[in-house]
């Protein structure tokens, strides 16, 4: 790639850095280049379109280079920038939490679609990670209130800081648990309207298959559940009717080869009226169900 624009200038800052993303086999290069020069410039995508002619500092040179370094080795771009959108919001990450995606964004969908709008139903949310899922319901639902679990500290600091971000501390609560067990002695137990949960589902043999970026960087413990991918969902399914009000809705995240699998197990745990919703691609994505009326 022979760059048009002259040496220093943002436009061959630019070239450059996809020059060397696209040969560490990054599909993004181009894109992924315009954000990090963005980045290391302050600068929004807007100006840099622009101002391609501008100068590129000395120090902004070294900003970029120490994030090119972090790129080329497949680091992914949200865990660099700090910050993926998510549900048209702005949310923090960091390696502590996965990423969030926007095949995921089927699942706020299915619960937005399901849940009344009346009242004040209480949602929890099974290995919350950055709160996302959780917070994007209820930035949609003022008349809701959450409840967040994760069993790691680390995520549950992001997790509570984009709870703050988004103005929403005074209706959600987040709590360091293995599954439901910070449940077990409390009050909350058997109040939920909805539970919803994207939990690890990724099989062992799947590992190796999947993008460095994920294998490499993203938390092993939210994203590998066994040998078959459902370790995750046994532990759920089993708890599930001591939490989830007759009635109760439940969404999951499931991979796209887990349909028939994950419909078995919701059906084995209390649910009715189980089926699996497909995401925007055309892929089996979630799990849904009602808990039976007693």
């Amino acid at each position: 790639m022979t760059s048009r624009h002259a040496p220093g200038s943002i436009g061959f800052a630019q070239d450059e850095a996809a020059r060397r993303l696209e040969l560490t086999g990054i599909h993004t290069a181009r894109l992924d280049a315009r954000v990090l020069v963005g980045h290391a410039m302050d600068r929004d995508t807007g100006w840099l379109i622009g101002h391609p002619e501008a100068e590129v500092t000395g120090e902004e040179s070294a900003r970029l280079e120490a994030l090119l370094h972090r790129r080329e080795g497949r680091e992914p771009l949200a865990y660099i920038l700090g910050l993926k959108e998510f549900w048209s919001l702005e949310f923090q990450v960091s390696p502590a939490t996965l990423i969030p995606r926007p095949e995921t964004e089927t699942l706020v969908q299915a619960v937005l679609d399901r849940l009344p709008r009346g009242g004040s139903p209480r949602v929890l949310d099974l290995g919350t990670g950055s709160g996302c899922l959780l917070l994007a319901i209820l930035s949609e639902r003022p008349n809701a209130r959450g409840f967040g679990l994760d069993k790691s500290a680390e995520a549950l600091e992001v997790a509570r800081a984009n709870g703050e971000t988004l103005d929403l501390t005074a209706r959600v609560e987040f709590f360091e648990s293995d599954w439901f067990s910070a449940l077990m002695a409390s009050p909350e137990a058997g109040t939920f309207d909805a539970v919803v949960t994207n939990p690890p589902y990724v099989a062992e043999a799947e590992m190796r298959g999947l993008e460095p970026e994920i294998s490499r960087y993203e938390p092993a413990a939210a994203l590998l559940a066994g040998m078959d991918g459902l370790e995750a969902y046994q532990r759920i399914f089993d708890g599930l009717p001591d939490f989830l009000r007759p009635g109760g809705l439940f969404v999951g995240e499931i991979g796209s080869t887990q349909g028939d699998a994950a419909f078995q197990l919701a059906r084995q745990s209390g649910l009715g009226g189980v089926h699996v919703l497909n995401d925007n691609a055309g892929l089996p994505r979630c799990v849904i169900g009602r808990m039976a009326e007693s």
